[in-house]
């Protein structure tokens, strides 16, 4: 079982940064293959990022390339998904997800572990 927290969500004015942070617990966090989803009111829930258990490989939506960046501490235990150039349609609850079965080119195989959420709010 893997366990996951995130924070560092909040409010924020378009073009605002945030960061948000996940914390994973339970399994050998070096060799888990980590993600972000986002879900908007209304919405499906939807892919924003992807990083390979070494950290070497990330995988990003088209939407948020080149404003998002994911990164990994594996001595920390946590992924973290820095947010810059905000805008409103970037507002959703973020999850970060989880998953042992390896990297492919556009992301994590499967994504079996998700945390509760965090709220993201971009102000126009």
């Amino acid at each position: 079982q893997v366990q996951l927290v995130e924070s560092g969500g909040g409010l924020v004015q378009a073009g605002g940064s945030l960061r948000l942070s996940c914390a994973a617990s339970g399994r050998t966090f070096s060799y888990l293959c980590m993600g972000w989803f986002r879900q908007a009111p209304g919405k499906e829930r939807e892919f924003v990022a992807a990083i390979s258990w070494s950290g070497a490989y990330t995988y990003y939506a088209d939407s948020v390339k080149g404003r998002f960046t994911m990164s990994k501490d594996n001595a920390e235990n946590t992924v973290y998904l820095q947010m810059n150039s905000l805008k409103p349609e970037d507002t959703a609850v973020y999850y970060c997800t989880a998953d042992m079965t390896g990297w492919t080119p556009s992301g994590c195989r499967k994504y079996d572990y998700w945390g509760q959420g965090t709220q993201v709010t971009v102000s126009s």
